[in-house]
Parts: structure tokens; C-alpha cells; sequence
């Protein structure tokens, strides 16, 4: 009899294994099939096995001995091996095997997922490293609501990802190169002649400052004609350009870091810059292959199906995000040996993405069957609009800052917990702690519980509401499980060793089959 021991992973990956067995034994001849298991109306089990009608189309005519697909799921029931793990089996229609799960069974499960921790039930994927790419700010431009979905979904995936023991690389693919750094750099020169001792402060607002550049370059023509040089310079590596460079996005990244260290979340930098040197090698590779052609001056790639090619290199001989794109995707195949590269950006860059990875399968870089590795996904998300269902923005229609929309968070939470009377139960650290928490939590749950392909109204009152579908209501539900635990009086680490689950009342059974699902939805969602 097969032991539990040899079955981990999801409930569906355990029972696949047992309908394995059953399938080789019920049609040896028949070596690729896959068991087709799928949960069931729980009126008639736990799960089902779908396997017989389709190996009824397989198998009629070729001289077999069972007459219909019923017969044939009959012939998978009886060909089960034994297992602790199936209560009972019935058959439903034309062959469907319904399956119900041994209650005892159950109950050792879930034991075993407490005393050895929830981690032994993580999903197996089949993949060893996978890149997700999201947040990805430009430098000199603060970070705003448009990138809370990025950031916040990015670091979602990337978390299940790392939860099922795939190793992930986390990028943040900045906006740190290309011309807007001229007029940048030049304005330094010229607001700071000592720009190369100057604090942060002194600088002041990124965003003002970009804007006050933006303005000088689009009124003044000499102002225009030395940012332009000045790209020039900073791309040919001159000394004193890349040093003015580097302070723009060293003062830049100080302001991304404090949002993620609220928020979170880790990431790595590796920008535009990055794979800049690459793009040439990335281009010549494309070129080879006889994908580039020229076009009204440019060089473009032309896509099968779409009306406009993809530009890798602009009328002007300069790249842009289509080169980078391809650069950072071929460094990320050969240097970086990724399995699954994940991009997470808005739905409108949906094209790019569709364009960028044909490019790639004709290339040769990527399988042109999806199912296969390596593979590229575009995880797509909606806009988040203000109560006016326009884009979420200020009183003076400019977009919400990340920082300012995180302080209102805090600060609504924190005014809650004063009303409540918590300012004199507890310290001012404990106070500020609680309001964080369930700030941030409640902008990150309100985000994640929306489908992620439409559009979404940010409300501070649905969101920080403590009924409902909510981060808050989620954190007073947890809250009321650890003091059930400490009024019980009883020592949890002691229980797990001593104490045995029971699943008396049916409705326990249903919360431990419930339990049992996790790692099956944690791989549904990584999928």
C-alpha cells in the first residue's frame, strides 16, 4: 500500500499520481496520457478524474475490449492502487470517476502541514529561475499611483514564485538613460557650478526640477543645442557627465528605496543603462538572422499581423525601449540562464510586448510553442481612477504621488486608532506601528483583490472599512485567532508534538480539505 510519505505537493499533483498508476494499468498501449483531474461538485466528492471520454475517442476502433467511455472509467476506479488517501470512489455519467478524500486522511494532513510547516506544501513548478521585471521608475520623476500595480503585483508574483522554491530574480528595469538626462545634466551645470558638493536638499523637489529643465529646453535654443551635446558627451562616457549622471539617479533611488522599504519590497536595480552597451551585439545578432530591414530611415523589424513594425533603431541612429528591450531580453537568456521572464506593466503596453517577443521566436531566442521554456509573459494590469472614474489625480490634476498616497494611508489609520482610545493603551512606537501596517496593507489587499485586467477606483473608505473584503477585516480576523490562542492558556509548540486534529463537525472537514487546497491555488495563481 502506498504510503503518504511518498505523495507532497498539491492534492491534484497526489491523486494525479494514483490515476497514473491506474491509466498505465487500465491502457498500457497508450503512454501519453495525462490524468485529467479537476475538482468536483461537492454534492458528489472531493475531485474528479475526466480521463475516459477522451481516451474513448483515443482508443475506439483499434480493436479494444471495452465498449464505451463508462466501462473505461469503470476500469480506472478498479485499477486504483489502495491509498489512506481515497475515502470512496463513485462513477457519474459517461465515466467521470468522482473521488472522496479519506477524512482521517485529511486530518494527517493537516497536521503535518502544522507541525512541519506550511512551506512542505509548496507547489513544484516546472522551472528553476525566473525573472520578474516591474516598478521600473524613471529617474527625476517621483513615483506615482501609476506605479503602486507594478510594484505591488510584481512583488505579489514574485513572493509565490519564491514560495515555491523558485529561485527569482527581482529587477527594477529604471528609466535611467537616454536624452531627457541632457537637459538635466546641463541644468545642474547651470543652477549649481559647485553641483559636485551639493546635498539633496539643495537640489530639492526631482520633479520640480525636471520640470523647470523640461521648460528651459522647450523656450531656450542655446539651452537646447548644450543639453543635446550634452547627451552626447554623457553617452561617449565623458568623465565629468557620467559623474553628474550618477548623482541625478543616486538621489533619484533614495527616494524609490524609502517607498519600497514601506511598502516591502526588494528589488534589484538594473536599468537602461545597464544593457545599453549590449544592444549593439543584441542588434547584430537580429541582423544576421536577416529580421532587420531599413524603413523611412529606421531600422525596424516587421511583425506578421500588425500594421507598424517594431523600430530598434530610430531615424536618428538612437535606440529605444524596443532595443533595450531586446538587449536586456538576450543577456537575460545567456548570462542570467532564466526559465520564465515576467514583465509587469500596464495593459496599454500590451502591443509592445506582443510585437518584442514575436521578434524573439523568429530569432530563435524563444520557442514558438508557448507551453515550452524558456518563455516571456506580459502581465498586464488596469488604471487606477479617482472617485470621477478619470484617472486618479490631484485638485490641481497632477498624478498622486506614491509617498503622499501612503502618508494619507497611515495618517487616516492612525486618527481611527486615537478615536478608538488606543493612544492610551499604547506606546506612541506601537501606535505609529498598528496605523503602518494596516495603512499599507490596506492600500496593497485593495489593490490585489481586483481583477488585475480592469480598472479599479481607489476609495480610502471602502479600503480601510473594517467590514467587508478588506485588508482590515483580514487583520481583525487574525487578531481575534491569536487571543482565542492566548486566552485557551494553552502551549501550541506542546500541543503539535501531544495534541492530534480531529475533524468531528463536518463543517471542520471542510475547512481541512479547505487547508489541504493551498498549494494547488498558490500553483493556479503562479500559472
Amino acid at each position: 500500500m502506498a504510503t503518504d510519505e511518498e505523495y507532497t505537493g498539491s492534492l491534484k499533483q497526489q491523486l494525479a499520481k494514483l490515476f497514473e498508476a491506474s491509466l498505465r494499468a487500465t491502457v498500457p498501449n497508450e503512454l501519453d496520457v495525462e490524468p485529467l483531474i479537476a475538482a468536483c461538485n461537492p454534492r458528489f466528492g472531493d475531485y474528479q478524474c475526466n480521463n475516459a471520454m477522451s481516451l474513448w475517442t483515443k482508443i475506439k476502433g483499434k480493436g479494444t475490449e471495452f465498449t464505451g467511455p463508462q466501462p473505461i472509467g469503470r476500469a480506472i476506479m478498479k485499477n486504483l492502487p489502495a491509498s489512506e488517501m481515497i475515502e470512496s470512489c463513485t462513477i457519474a455519467g459517461p465515466g467521470f470517476v468522482n473521488v472522496v478524500l479519506s477524512k482521517q486522511w485529511i486530518a494527517k494532513s493537516v497536521q503535518k502541514m502544522l507541525v512541519y510547516g506550511i512551506e512542505t506544501w509548496a507547489p513544484k513548478l516546472p522551472i528553476k529561475r525566473a525573472i520578474v521585471d516591474f516598478s521600473s521608475p524613471n529617474i527625476a520623476k517621483e513615483m506615482h499611483v501609476g506605479h503602486l500595480r507594478s510594484t505591488i503585483i510584481g512583488d505579489t508574483l514574485a513572493r509565490m514564485l519564491e514560495f515555491s522554491n523558485v529561485e527569482v530574480l527581482r529587477r527594477n528595469h529604471v528609466g535611467d538613460w537616454g536624452t531627457q538626462f541632457g537637459m538635466l545634466i546641463e541644468y545642474l551645470f547651470e543652477m549649481f557650478p559647485d553641483w559636485e558638493v551639493i546635498s539633496d536638499q539643495a537640489i530639492g523637489d526631482l520633479e520640480a526640477f525636471y520640470k523647470a529643465s523640461k521648460q528651459k529646453f522647450d523656450t531656450d535654443p542655446g539651452f537646447k543645442e548644450r543639453a543635446q551635446q550634452a547627451v552626447v558627451s554623457l553617452q561617449g562616457g565623458e568623465g565629468k557627465y557620467r559623474k553628474a549622471w550618477a548623482q541625478i539617479c543616486e538621489i533619484s533611488r533614495r527616494g524609490y528605496e524609502r517607498v519600497y522599504q514601506r511598502l516591502g519590497v526588494q528589488l534589484e536595480e538594473k536599468g537602461e543603462s545597464f544593457y545599453n552597451p549590449y544592444i549593439p551585439g543584441a542588434l547584430e545578432a537580429l541582423s544576421n538572422k536577416g529580421l532587420i530591414e531599413e524603413s523611412e530611415g529606421a531600422r525596424v523589424i516587421f511583425i506578421e499581423g500588425k500594421n507598424i513594425p517594431l523600430i530598434v533603431v530610430k531615424k536618428d541612429g538612437g535606440y529605444n525601449y524596443a532595443s533595450t528591450d531586446l538587449a536586456a531580453l538576450q543577456y537575460r537568456l545567456n548570462e542570467e540562464k532564466a526559465d520564465w521572464i515576467i514583465y509587469v506593466t500596464d495593459v496599454g503596453q500590451r502591443e509592445h510586448f506582443e510585437m518584442f517577443f514575436t521578434a524573439a521566436k523568429r530569432a530563435g531566442w524563444l520557442p514558438a510553442d508557448d507551453n515550452m521554456y524558456p518563455k516571456t509573459s506580459h502581465v498586464g494590469f488596469g488604471l487606477v481612477l479617482g472617485e470621477d472614474g478619470k484617472r486618479f489625480r490631484t485638485r490641481s490634476t497632477e498624478v498622486v504621488k506614491l509617498v503622499d498616497l501612503l502618508d494619507e494611508a497611515k495618517s487616516r489609520c492612525k486618527a481611527v486608532l486615537i478615536e478608538r482610545g488606543k493612544a492610551n493603551e499604547w506606546t506612541e512606537e506601537e501606535l505609529e506601528q498598528t496605523a503602518e501596517a494596516v495603512g499599507y496593507g490596506a492600500v496593497k489587499y485593495a489593490d490585489l483583490k481586483n481583477n488585475r485586467l480592469t480598472n479599479y477606483t481607489f476609495n480610502f473608505d471602502q479600503m480601510l472599512n473594517d467590514k467587508g473584503n478588506t485588508a482590515v477585516y483580514l487583520l481583525y480576523a487574525h487578531a481575534r485567532i491569536c487571543s482565542i490562542i492566548r486566552k485557551s492558556g494553552k502551549n501550541l509548540e506542546e500541543l503539535k508534538k501531544t495534541g492530534k486534529i480531529e475533524l468531528a463537525h463536518p463543517d471542520e472537514r471542510v475547512l481541512g480539505f479547505h487547508l489541504l487546497q493551498f498549494a494547488e491555488i498558490v500553483e493556479e495563481a503562479c500559472t
